[in-house]
């Protein structure tokens, strides 16, 4: 479904990706997700989109998009809200749909191919805006989870679907152990 010759820009939903990798037990190994799609054709940008905490004394995160800075990602980060849900645990709240969104059409014009990482049934307009333009999508998420992680309005919408499980074993790593120091937090994604 790739040509060699097309011009690639990849937009990974960090929150959504990792909670896809992770419930099929297995770690995304960014520097080799990037080389496997350069091989695919003539990658562009390859943007990373996550909420961030502030003033925060450890984010786990942190590494992550400091790695990927460096590493050939466009990161695109925002503040993240944090919370304490009703059973008392904390939990942080950062939707980054529009910025990525905005992106997409802004990159639209000069690309072929869009491989869009998330299984968020919010970006089917999006995927259907892109397609008009002429852009083919690629949706990279899971239906093997329990419940699937992508929904299906968004995979019907794809011109195609690449199945996360497929990948893994280009793409993944097993799970590393959390730091025992590190605090255990919740990240959700909401429309706030």
């Amino acid at each position: 479904m790739f040509y060699k010759d097309e011009r690639l820009a990849l937009f990974i939903d960090g929150a959504n990706l990792y909670a896809a990798a992770k419930s099929l037990g297995f770690d995304i190994d960014y520097k080799l997700l990037r080389s496997e799609f350069m091989r695919r054709g003539k990658l562009l940008r390859a943007f990373y989109y996550t909420a961030l905490l502030e003033n925060d004394e450890y984010s786990p995160i942190r590494p992550l998009v400091d790695w990927l800075n460096y590493n050939g990602f466009t990161m695109v980060t925002k503040p993240a809200k944090e919370y304490t849900d009703s059973m008392g645990r904390r939990k942080v709240k950062g939707n980054m749909d529009i910025e990525l969104a905005v992106n997409a059409m802004e990159l639209a014009p000069h690309v072929d191919h869009i491989v869009l990482f998330s299984g968020d049934g919010d970006f089917r307009p999006l995927v259907e805006s892109l397609q008009r333009q002429g852009v083919r999508v690629s949706v990279v998420s899971t239906i093997r989870s329990q419940p699937p992680m992508i929904a299906d309005e968004l995979r019907r919408q794809a011109d195609n679907f690449i199945e996360l499980e497929d990948l893994k074993d280009v793409i993944g790593r097993p799970p590393r152990e959390p730091m025992a120091d590190a605090p255990a937090r919740d990240y959700e994604q909401s429309d706030s």
